[in-house]
């Protein structure tokens, strides 16, 4: 279960949510069949916590939100996309220990 602090996004909210936000994004791909996506959980909650104000944390749950799945190419999961002023700016496939996902956020945070 995610904190109060991640927010759940979906097709319809993706550009208003994400590309259109005011702090940089961390975008959580997921889906619920997804073992490791459920391992990550904790570490995204201590992100958002920890730097709340910072940077958003949210959560789309892939299987449930095509549009967007499609439009990022989102194949493998978990897979974390960050966004600064509605670009693209870094993908993270594969490496989610608090620290690798820091080293991507350092800029931000």
């Amino acid at each position: 279960m995610s904190s109060e602090l991640i927010k759940h996004v979906s097709d319809a909210s993706f550009d208003a949510d994400v590309l259109k936000s005011a702090l940089p994004v961390l975008v959580d791909c997921w889906a619920e069949w997804c073992r490791p996506c459920k391992l990550i959980d904790p570490i995204l909650d201590e992100i958002a916590r920890d730097y709340q104000g910072r940077i958003q944390v949210v959560k789309l749950n892939v299987d449930e939100n095509t549009q967007i799945s499609a439009r990022y190419n989102i194949r493998e999961l978990p897979k974390l996309l960050i966004f600064e002023n509605g670009d693209l700016t870094s993908i993270i496939i594969r490496r989610f220990s608090k620290d690798a996902i820091l080293l991507h956020l350092e800029k931000f945070i």
